[in-house]
């Protein structure tokens, strides 16, 4: 899947949006990718998990034995990724602020692990991710994403394989440029009501 088409299933579904956005990251844009609205069409999260998988040198593909991936965001991603594996999907979550494994999964010894997320920006979650499946037990193969957001500036401590980078500019709250200065950020995705 080239990248015009895989901003052709953004825009198709909705996902690409424009305005003043608060990313989790912290950092402000005028743009943000709302994966979940592109994953909610069963099809079109398989095509894209596909396409991902398929960005995976195939050495790699044979090694991992489970996917991980940070709740709330990279659950669909990662489960789609598990099917074109054909392997379980495991995923993290935060109940008490850092990330654990629940609901009776688990990690065995020396499980290689592809760590998937919907979208990187600084890195900050994958990297918590990470850390929680290594002490889980498993080995962090890899990490893949929808998109990379960083510019190409992430290191995850592993390689890191992105379906699509793209590069909407981000900026610290107090580098704001005028048109976003003039306007309220909204926190878009699961922290708030977009």
């Amino acid at each position: 899947m080239q990248d015009e088409e895989v901003l052709a299933e953004f825009r198709a579904s909705k996902a690409l949006l424009e305005g003043h956005f608060l990313l989790s990251s912290g950092r402000h844009s005028a743009h943000y990718l709302q994966c979940a609205r592109v994953l909610m069409d069963p099809m079109r999260a398989s095509r894209l998990a596909s396409a991902l998988a398929a960005r995976l040198p195939r050495e790699l593909r044979k090694e991992i034995t489970k996917v991980v991936s940070p709740a709330m965001g990279g659950v669909i991603i990662g489960h789609e990724m598990g099917r074109a594996l054909g392997i379980e999907a495991l995923f993290v979550e935060r109940p008490t602020g850092t990330f654990e494994l629940r609901r009776g999964f688990a990690l065995e010894p020396g499980d290689k692990v592809l760590m998937v997320e919907d979208v990187v920006t600084t890195g900050l979650s994958s990297k918590e991710a990470i850390r929680c499946i290594e002490d889980e037990g498993g080995e962090v193969v890899a990490a893949a994403a929808l998109v990379d957001r960083s510019a190409g500036t992430v290191d995850l401590g592993v390689p890191f394989f992105p379906l699509i980078a793209i590069n909407f500019p981000t900026y610290a709250a107090d580098e704001l440029p005028p048109e976003l200065a003039a306007s309220e950020a909204v926190k878009p995705g699961s922290r708030a009501k977009p």
